[in-house]
């Protein structure tokens, strides 16, 4: 398996998570129901925010060059994210005011670098989709500025996903690296999962598109 089949294979078994994450409801659920331009900016600052933190604390105890550099550099980008979004607000949040998004609490508590390498993966799958509904939020806002603010994010998120996807060729030695990669890609993506399902539900709306 290459490097960008395993990526392909981690979207196609995450398939139905991806997809409902990349649904509007997803900002419904990020937002506590609160549709409004302010809490749509608060969520997307805390996102950043957290995801800063995650990587710079891997960068600062990873043993892996490689990785630690890559960990290193997105920790920056995610952090100029934090910036790009805060300055749309007037009282920007910081991650650290409410509770850890759980998909970074599940990369958090990744030490071994492969598993890492692995989450990366899927916290760029799970913020590629975030990107894109931010991007049409703001659209739909007739706010053609700050959609294509968030269209710049994600074009961000590609090229972390390209950059992943040359440190799994790095770290990965064995077949079983790759699988025990894919795992964790698979658990942070769950992860984002759960947490918009149980958002979802305790506001009483069904988790699942209604046909």
């Amino acid at each position: 398996m290459t490097d960008s089949d395993l990526i392909d294979s981690v979207s196609e078994a995450n398939q139905t998570a991806l997809s409902r994450l990349g649904s509007s409801k997803s900002l419904y659920a990020e937002t506590n129901g609160e549709l409004d331009p302010d809490p749509v900016l608060r969520a997307a600052a805390i996102a950043e925010d957290a995801a800063s933190e995650t990587f710079a604390a891997w960068a600062d105890d990873e043993e892996h060059t490689e990785a630690a550099d890559c960990f290193a550099t997105v920790a920056d980008e995610e952090a100029a994210h934090y910036k790009t979004v805060a300055a749309e607000l007037d009282d920007p949040p910081r991650a650290a005011d409410g509770e850890t998004p759980a998909i970074q609490s599940v990369l958090r508590a990744f030490d071994d670098t492969v598993k890492r390498v692995g989450g990366l993966v899927g916290r760029c799958l799970v913020a590629k989709k975030s990107k894109e509904q931010y991007t049409g939020y703001f659209t739909g806002e007739a706010d053609p500025q700050t959609a294509s603010l968030f269209r710049g994010l994600g074009n961000d998120v590609g090229e972390q996903i390209e950059s992943a996807a040359d440190l799994l060729d790095a770290v990965c030695e064995t077949e079983d690296d790759r699988e025990r990669a894919h795992d964790a890609a698979s658990e942070a993506i769950q992860a984002a999962y759960d947490e918009y399902t149980e958002s979802l539900e305790a506001m009483g709306v069904n988790p699942k598109p209604v046909c």
